[in-house]
């Protein structure tokens, strides 16, 4: 037996009593009526940029404070080496400490998704027990997506069975074409919906029917669906998506909170409204200008930006001017 999977297995009772401590008061609103997840995403969780210093080490003591602040914002959880994170430029040892940064400062009762997709199955299997050694409550695996040409239906849907049958915690999916040019087919998220320890997806494609069909054709099973934008996140919870993974929440996290709470209360003019002001920031600090955008708008409300990991760079003068034109001119700043 390999090691991945005998830690896997030593790890499984832990697996089960988390998921019967989980808290269920937010039912999932892709959980079909009268049922409650086995494993509660419901909220939002902001995909946490990784801090880094000036000679571009990861910045602990920043993290810790970044994370200090975001302890007073309702978050379900906290999502840690996702796109956002730069993960693709940490070190294997790196992403496993940072998970354990957080872990430690995180409460017990806030969920931590930790980003453990490499791209091959067996180097995911490991990172993502490594991950959960390290605190981690659930795995987000991207899709591996280097020899994308191959990556047909039949293969993802292995690929993503072979780690939710080795894994000690349960696993989301991650779809995100914007970074790996690849959709993670219906077809595969439909057969893997079914897979006892795979819960949900992160969709960041920005296809609302898309997200509405995987919503209607999961409702049987244990599985939601996460929206992976804030500029798409009201019309996923009106199409019965769990929660959502958005950027914008590093810098705006009070707001989607407020927007998620509306959603779940039916204030639906309210969460509209609100729901506008933030699209034009959601695309600054992703399409538009991506990390580095984040990472300065976070300076602007209270948290540790700096600097990207090189080839990232930062922004021009004329950029950071834009970008606070666009906040501004929706009422944040």
């Amino acid at each position: 037996m390999a090691l991945s999977t005998r830690l896997a297995a030593s790890l499984r009772p832990a697996l089960a009593a988390l998921r019967r401590a989980t808290p269920r008061h937010c039912r999932g609103l892709s959980t079909p009526q009268g049922s409650e997840p086995s494993f509660n995403l419901g909220g939002i969780f902001p995909p946490l940029a990784t801090p880094f210093s000036p000679t571009q080490e990861v910045d602990y003591a920043q993290l810790e404070g970044n994370l200090r602040r975001y302890a007073r914002i309702p978050f379900r959880g906290l999502v840690v080496l996702g796109s956002n994170g730069e993960y693709p430029y940490l070190a294997s040892r790196e992403r496993v400490e940072v998970v354990s940064c957080v872990r430690r400062a995180l409460p017990r009762d806030r969920l931590l998704l930790a980003g453990s997709g490499c791209e091959s199955t067996q180097a995911t299997i490991e990172l993502t027990v490594s991950m959960a050694e390290a605190g981690a409550d659930v795995a987000l695996v991207v899709t591996p997506c280097y020899y994308r040409g191959s990556m047909t239906t039949a293969a993802l849907i292995h690929h993503y069975t072979e780690v939710g049958d080795a894994s000690p915690i349960p696993v989301v999916l991650y779809s995100v074409p914007a970074n790996t040019g690849l959709d993670l087919p219906m077809e595969a998220v439909i057969t893997l919906a079914q897979h006892p320890n795979i819960i949900g997806i992160k969709d960041s494609g920005g296809d609302i029917t898309r997200v509405g069909l995987m919503v209607h054709k999961t409702r049987q099973e244990d599985f939601q669906v996460l929206a992976g934008s804030a500029g798409f996140l009201l019309a996923s919870y009106a199409l019965g998506a769990s929660g959502g993974v958005c950027a914008l929440a590093n810098v705006l996290g009070d707001p989607l909170c407020q927007l998620d709470h509306l959603c779940r209360t039916g204030q639906w003019q309210e969460a509209r409204d609100l729901q506008l002001r933030l699209i034009e920031p959601n695309t600054a600090v992703t399409r538009r200008f991506g990390i580095p955008g984040l990472k300065k708008a976070m300076e602007w409300f209270g948290y540790y930006g700096g600097p990207c990991r090189a080839p990232l760079a930062p922004l021009s003068p004329a950029q950071v001017e834009e970008l606070r034109s666009t906040f501004s001119a929706n009422g944040w700043l």
